[in-house]
């Protein structure tokens, strides 16, 4: 599900630094949790990105997600407004820093109303 950029960015320093720790990743999330049947991708892309925006401190991991959610359907419209929803719940610092990483993942600017 990933976009190839993000697993080059992510899985080979990651398999250098623990050994199997991405391929027990992507086989238990991708493999696994992501295939149950009761959420759709696009679903389960929404219910990731709020969980990331919720968590903070994963940029990067946020801005791969971003992308994967518009090749899964999702406008760039839709996952603003996820982040959007969310700053009640999560604070608005975790919200703009969602929505930094959403102008950076759907290449509309830095996030801060400049293009970049």
């Amino acid at each position: 599900m990933q976009d190839r950029a993000t697993y080059d960015a992510t899985v080979p320093g990651l398999e250098a630094l623990a050994p199997g720790f991405a391929d027990w990743m992507i086989t238990s999330l991708f493999g696994g949790t992501y295939q149950r049947g009761v959420l759709s991708l696009r679903e389960r892309q929404i219910a990731t990105l709020a969980a990331l925006a919720a968590l903070g401190s994963v940029e990067p991991q946020l801005v791969g997600h971003v992308r994967t959610a518009l090749r899964l359907g999702l406008s760039r419209e839709e996952v603003v407004e996820v982040f959007v929803h969310l700053a009640p719940y999560v604070g608005t610092p975790r919200a703009l820093a969602a929505l930094r990483s959403a102008a950076t993942g759907t290449g509309t600017g830095n996030g801060t109303g400049e293009a970049s």
